[in-house]
Parts: C-alpha cells; structure tokens; sequence
C-alpha cells in the first residue's frame, strides 16, 4: 500500500476501522478454545525476544507446528528446540498454510508486526504480538479494529503488565490513596538515539550511531537482508541497524525509546486512570528532529479529558538526560527510572518492582487495600491460556494495547512536527497542524502492503 494519508483514512473508514466505529477502549472478545488439547502454534520470528515466546511455548507443551526467521541461525538454533515443525524464511509463504494453526506469536522487528500480526487475525487465529504493537498510528488503528473484529484472543508483550508491582499501584490509584490524579511524570534514562559523540559516552549509549551510513557492509551468514527490510525504504546493510536492539532507533524501523519504553512506562498510567485518546501532545525538549534518527533525549507532555468521574489529567514523558523538575529539585527520590502520580492527597513514586508513597511521614501508617487485581501466570502464559478456553481474557490485548501505542506514536509525531498538536482520533487528523498527517503512516516498499478484510 502506498497510498496518502487521505486514501489511508478513506480505506479505514469504508472497512470500519475508524475511530467511530470501533470503540478506543476494550472491544468484546470472544472466547475461543482451540478443538486440540494443545494449540498449534506457529511463531514468527524467534531471535531476540522470540527466544522467549519459544521457551514460553516448550514450557507450557504446547504443540509447535511452524517456525518462522529471515536469519537461519535463529531458525537452526529454534529446529533444534522444536525439531517437527516447519520452517520458513518469509512469514508471507507461512501464511499460505494456516489451516493447522491455531495461534500465532510475533516477535518481528517493529517496522513488520503490523504485517506479521494482520493476516492471522483475519484467518480468525489468536495473536500474541511483542512490544510496540506497530510502527505507527495508521497500523495501530487497523490491527486493534481488526482483532476486535475477529473476536479471538490477542495479547502485546509487555511483561511488566503482568508483574504484581503494577496491580498493586492501580489498585492504590483507583482505591484514592492519593486523592484524584490531575498530574503523572514518566522518565527513563536510556539515551539511545540521535547525539553527540560526548553525550553518548556521557549516558553510555552502547551501540553510538552519529548519522545514517554512507557505505556498505557485508550481510552476516545467514541473514536474508531484504526480506528483513521488508515493507520499508531498501538500504544498504549496516551493524548500526542489527542485530537488535539497534535497529530501534531508526524512523524505518522503530520509533526510539518512545514507542519501545513507552510500552512499559505509560502502560502504568494508562491502566491506572483509565486513559484514552489524548487531547493534544506538545513537545518539551529535545534536538531538533534528524530526518533518519529518533532521538536519545527529549520530552513529550499529553493531555487528557475527564473519563466518567475522573478528572482530567496531564502525563509528561521524558527519556534521556532529561528529569522531572520535581525530581532535578530534589523534592523526591532520585530513582533514575520512574513515575510519579500527583494526586491531591499525596503522591506515589514507582518504578518496575517497587513503590513509594509521598510524602513519607504523610502515609506511615497508611494501610494499603486488599490485592483485588488477580495475579498473572505470566504475560504468554495468560494468552495461552485464554487460547485454550482455560482463563480470562489477557489484561493488555490489543483493545488496550493498540490505543496505547497510538499514544506513544503521537508523542514522536509532536517531537518530529516541533510544535503543540490538537488531536482528533475520529477522523486521525490534527486540526492546528495537517502537515503533521504524513507521520501518521507511511508508505510501502513494492510487494508489500496491508488489506483490510
């Protein structure tokens, strides 16, 4: 598909994938067990994290009918583990024969899920899809009303969702230990991406990339280069694209700490105040945007409307060198990763597996609800079993999941536009900025393209 913008939004809506036809929030999903005591499953992708959707799979029995990698390495190293399935270079040719699968797990680059994920949704198969959900907002919108469509069981990979840390924030947050919420920080201090030499070595970017490369290098053994280019621009073989994660950096094929982290970070916020399409997204800080590059450093701020009685809400990202000025004022720990909830009671500091009440004195003998959020067996152990009929719905699929990614991808939108954006998610337009409209989407390499069915 290499359509504009505009034909983009014509195609989402005459399939009824727009904003007003399918709801932002959770859609109604079916549950469907497998008819085989075990499900068979075929995995795209299985270096890197799909390592561990092979272990996840091994582990819980399940049966693995297809593998799928354009690196042979990987896929040798996954035969050994998983010597009766079948194998193939171009997840494209998997598809031709699903008629044996019951599930499908993605752990592609970022710049494929979309086109990993959009076939076995339409086929009416389960989908486990790694983090972020797509590459951009045009492709978030498509797979999260196509899944919802399908009505089968869907989960993205985020494993700090299904840590017990997280349930026991959202459940202070909805329980009003710190009163209504009106403010949320959320900062990492990775700084991958576009920077200057001493700021890399400065926050120790282990894979510096200083511009886009001008030679060549050698394809590794094994590597089939153009088919893991796939849907974007075709260029040239570089170790500063992969293996991963350094290919994460790239507009091509990723969206940077944003979209990656974001996943994580905003995830917390998102769940515990129930967020939805933002109102308008301003950039803060940060370089001026690199044409190829995201960047190590910047800053994002959203803000939110009312949700039923919650009121509304501003949520500010920061990556990079860059804090809180509550934090660089010393007002609260300083954890290098973290988010604060500013309620009007109080505050709460969390980070992955930890949480802190503030102001200390404050809450030092609050008692803390009851735990009312069920524990998880694990993120791919809870879609399997969702699969299979044997447990609920998964808590991050793609009616969550695919929102959340939108806001993550409207985030690097105002990064890359420069300016303050006024969003309309009806309709995917910026009222203030139209020429923003081109970082919705993106256009696709010949032989590749997205159908909506």
């Amino acid at each position: 598909m290499t359509a504009s913008l505009p034909d983009r939004r014509r195609f989402l809506k005459s399939a009824g994938l727009l904003a007003g036809a399918v709801p932002l929030g959770f859609p109604a999903i079916t549950s469907c067990q497998s008819p085989n005591s075990k499900l068979n499953l075929g995995l795209i992708g299985v270096g890197g994290r799909g390592r561990a959707q092979l272990k996840a799979a091994l582990d819980a029995k399940e049966h693995i009918v297809a593998l799928v990698d354009v690196d042979e390495n990987h896929l040798g190293s996954a035969l050994e583990q998983a010597p009766k399935a079948r194998s193939h270079k171009d997840f494209r040719d998997f598809f031709g024969k699903m008629d044996d699968i019951d599930a499908v797990m993605v752990s592609t680059t970022e710049h494929t899920h979309a086109f990993a994920t959009l076939p076995p949704l339409q086929a009416g198969k389960h989908v486990y899809c790694e983090k972020p959900l797509t590459r951009d907002v045009f492709e978030a919108r498509l797979i999260t009303a196509t899944a919802a469509k399908a009505g089968v069981q869907t989960q993205m990979g985020t494993q700090i969702h299904a840590g017990e840390n997280y349930r026991r924030v959202v459940e202070l947050i909805e329980s009003g230990a710190i009163g209504p919420v009106t403010e949320v920080h959320s900062w990492v201090s990775r700084a991958w991406g576009w920077q200057t030499q001493e700021e890399a070595e400065k926050h120790k970017d282990i894979i510096y990339t200083p511009d886009t490369p001008d030679r060549a290098m050698p394809v590794p053994d094994g590597l089939d280069w153009d088919l893991w280019i796939g849907p974007a621009p075709y260029r040239d073989f570089h170790e500063y694209y992969f293996p991963g994660p350094r290919w994460y950096r790239w507009w091509d094929f990723g969206n940077g700490t944003m979209s990656d982290l974001g996943s994580h970070r905003n995830d917390l916020p998102w769940w515990a105040l129930k967020l939805d399409a933002p109102l308008t997204i301003e950039p803060l800080t940060g370089p001026p945007a690199h044409h190829d590059i995201a960047p190590a450093t910047m800053s994002v701020k959203y803000t939110y409307g009312a949700r039923g009685e919650l009121p509304p809400v501003s949520l500010t990202w920061y990556q990079g060198a860059t804090k809180p000025k509550v934090w660089t004022e010393g007002k609260i720990p300083q954890w290098g990763d973290g988010t604060l909830f500013i309620g009007e009671d109080g505050m709460l500091l969390a980070d992955y597996g930890k949480l802190l009440l503030l102001p200390e004195e404050k809450f030092a003998n609050f008692k803390a609800p009851e735990p009312y959020i069920a524990p998880s067996p694990g993120q791919q152990a809870e879609w399997i079993l969702a699969c299979r009929g044997e447990g609920p719905q998964p808590l991050c699929h793609f009616g969550y999941a695919g929102p959340l990614t939108e806001a993550n991808h409207l985030g690097n939108i105002a990064y890359r536009a420069g300016k303050k954006l006024e969003w309309d998610p009806e309709n995917m337009k910026f009222p203030n900025a139209p020429e923003a409209e081109k970082y919705l989407s993106r256009s696709y390499r010949k032989g590749w393209s997205l159908t909506a069915g």
